[in-house]
């Protein structure tokens, strides 16, 4: 019996024999694998980007609102466009009945143009936040502070500027203390924030933040508020203070057991559990296709070794005629399969890698490289080799040597 790196020197000598046929034997394969990596490695990439920035509302704090927060079908908005606003008595409410909730704060928004002096920028978002956004909201501050509880009663006209705003319209200038118009209203500039970035192609530091009585002064008191709660502790305590609101909420609204709610709460987990939907519906179908072309690289390598079986039976004669066992062939035929789809995986996660970093280089989508991918395909590769190395090998293994030995 041949030791097993016999088997890989004879198996390298018949691929190096027949270089541009074994090139194109795992050409298939190659592209099936490098599909398969780069789908992989971008949706691990967008889920560890949904997870840090599109639900980066902490542990411990979930919202309140009329309207969902995130759903996939457009018939559950509109049902919902007629459920009642959340107002500032709500807030109150929450606020003094709910025992397990550290903060409870409001947040609404819009959309305006700004202006300071000659330089104007359209379609920043406008929040209105109560002076506990502070502790609530995950956005870190640059340079300033954030408005007080004084501030936000009298409706004082301050504001704090997303980083985009901060570059577009203070290029190299202190912005705090200068002032910006929205319409007829000026603001004082109190602090600013830092860079967010874009999340999947969608910049998150063109925005504005006022107090919400201000906000409420200037853009109308029938708007509906989202509230936005940091529960005390740990994760019991968040489902406590969830319990708690849902209870008071319920009660404002005369909402009785049976009936459906009229308002809506989102966590993180709400967030990431509906991407994780969406991606991996998506995931499915990037790996149905780049599997199918995987098979069909499989099924050209046992093609190309049934022929190579055929070319080479004198060979397979004269080595039965010096001893070798069937075994010992089957061996032979099959490592050449499995090295050939080896090589072929290795090239097609590298292939795979070095799309998604492109990808990632050139767009917003995210990518995550990660070292089990990578193994998942050269396992693949060599799952592939040897389910479809089988029977070629097997064929050759029992050949009749005299009847091998004859053939010219």
């Amino acid at each position: 019996m041949l030791a097993f790196r016999d088997n890989i020197y004879l198996a390298a000598d018949a691929l190096r024999a027949h270089k541009l046929r074994a090139s194109l034997t795992m050409l298939g394969l190659t592209m099936g694998v490098a599909t398969l990596i780069a789908v992989m490695t971008l949706v691990q990439g967008a889920n560890r980007y949904v997870e840090t920035k599109i639900a980066n509302l902490g542990t411990n704090v979930f919202r309140i609102s009329r309207l969902p927060f995130a759903v996939t079908d457009f018939a559950v908005v509109v049902r919902a466009q007629r459920n009642k606003n959340i107002l500032l008595e709500d807030l109150q409410a929450v606020a003094e009945g709910c025992a397990h909730c550290q903060y409870v704060g409001a947040s609404v928004a819009s959309t305006l143009g700004v202006r300071y002096r000659d330089r104007d920028l359209e379609d920043v978002a406008l929040y209105g936040h109560t002076a506990n956004m502070a502790e609530i909201d995950t956005r870190t501050l640059a340079l300033g502070r954030y408005f007080t509880e004084p501030e936000d009663r009298h409706a004082a006209a301050v504001c704090l500027l997303g980083d985009r705003l901060v570059q577009e319209l203070f290029t190299g200038v202190d912005p705090i203390g200068h002032v910006v118009k929205t319409g007829n209203e000026e603001f004082t500039i109190v602090g600013t924030f830092e860079a967010i970035g874009s999340v999947l192609g969608q910049d998150q530091d063109t925005f504005m933040v006022i107090p919400l009585n201000t906000y409420l002064r200037i853009r109308g008191a029938r708007n509906s508020l989202t509230l936005e709660i940091k529960a005390a502790g740990s994760q019991q305590l968040f489902q406590q203070a969830q319990d708690e609101v849902r209870l008071i909420m319920r009660a404002r609204r005369h909402i009785t057991e049976g009936h459906d709610e009229d308002f809506y709460i989102g966590t993180a987990d709400s967030y990431i559990s509906l991407w994780q939907s969406i991606s991996g519906a998506f995931f499915a179908v990037f790996v149905m296709v780049s599997s199918i072309s995987a098979l069909v690289g499989g099924v050209v390598i046992m093609n190309v070794m049934l022929v190579s079986v055929t070319e080479r039976t004198k060979e397979i004669g004269v080595r039965r005629a010096m001893g070798a066992t069937q075994h010992d062939i089957l061996m032979q035929f099959l490592t050449e399969s499995v090295m050939q789809c080896i090589v072929g995986g290795l090239i097609g996660v590298f292939i795979g890698f070095l799309c998604a970093l492109a990808i990632r280089s050139l767009t917003s989508l995210p990518a995550a490289v990660q070292t089990w991918v990578a193994i998942l395909g050269v396992v693949l590769s060599s799952i592939i080799g040897l389910f479809f190395g089988i029977y070629p090998a097997t064929k050759a293994a029992k050949l009749d040597p005299v009847t091998a030995l004859r053939t010219e």
